[in-house]
């Protein structure tokens, strides 16, 4: 039963992981960060890639394995007044698509629910046994 509660445990601390990564990507939709160059160029997404427990097997719950770039396009803005606006007019923008975002911070937040729904029904049972046993 306390692996239960491991398990659900690192669940809501990688679902935690997860929505400050979210909250990044959505502060950074708009950002520009400085190239190993020193060339500014748009911020690319970031994403969480989870694996289970440690890596060894079943039981363990999950951990996050790496936080990686999105390697998808940069959207190209007609703008021509933007400091980093080529010769055409048209600037490159971070590849952050706000309706994603939100889409993965509503399913990270009904993830961390559920498991936190496991965790209450968990301790109900715990309860129960004790008050059998006693």
């Amino acid at each position: 039963m306390f692996s239960t509660m491991d398990i659900s445990a690192s669940a809501l601390s990688a679902e935690r992981s997860r929505m400050r990564m979210i909250a990044n990507n959505l502060a950074n939709a708009e950002s520009y960060v400085r190239g190993p160059d020193g060339s500014m160029r748009p911020y690319r997404r970031k994403r969480m890639v989870f694996q289970l427990g440690s890596g060894a097997g079943a039981g363990e719950g999950v951990s996050v394995a790496k936080v990686v770039d999105e390697m998808s396009e940069f959207r190209r803005v007609y703008d021509p007044d933007h400091p980093y606006a080529g010769p055409d007019g048209c600037v490159l923008m971070p590849n952050v698509n706000p309706i994603v975002e939100m889409v993965d911070m509503m399913e990270a937040t009904r993830a961390y629910e559920a498991n936190v729904t496991a965790m209450d029904a968990t301790k109900s049972i715990l309860a129960a046994a004790f008050k059998i046993i006693a």
